[in-house]
């Protein structure tokens, strides 16, 4: 079962990708170029991820999966939470880790998504990092 040791591997195993704390200690935050696409807080049993997701994807999840619902504290539409329960497998949690990364990877400029392609640097103390965005869609 995927926990959230594994989930957070995951999201900072993408290219470019960047752990911060910008809520406090509580909560890690998983950006590329300081866009969100994750959030997992470090409380609580069994824990869960905050993932970025399509509308439409996100609402056939919601109907499929008890254990995802509408983004906690996020915008509900282009955000699910998913508890990490084990209801949802395993696969399927990390393809929607690599979903919701991509959903901000296309988002980026197209210097920014070039230089993440040749494997540059995007944290947050690059040029391309501090472009930052609120991305509460």
């Amino acid at each position: 079962m995927t926990g959230r040791d594994q989930v957070m591997a995951a999201c900072l195993a993408k290219p470019g990708s960047a752990e911060e704390y910008p809520f406090g200690d509580e909560v890690a935050v998983f950006k590329v170029a300081g866009r969100m696409f994750a959030l997992v807080p470090l409380g609580g049993s069994p824990g869960n991820v905050s993932l970025k997701c399509d509308p439409e994807l996100a609402l056939g999840l919601r109907a499929r999966y008890a254990a995802i619902t509408p983004g906690y504290h996020l915008n509900k539409r282009h955000w699910n939470t998913v508890e990490l329960d084990g209801s949802v497998p395993d696969e399927e949690l990390l393809e929607l880790i690599d979903h919701s990364y991509d959903l901000v990877v296309a988002r980026l400029t197209r210097a920014q998504r070039g230089r993440l392609e040749r494997g540059g640097s995007l944290g947050r103390g690059s040029n391309l990092g501090s472009e930052r965005h609120a991305d509460h869609d």
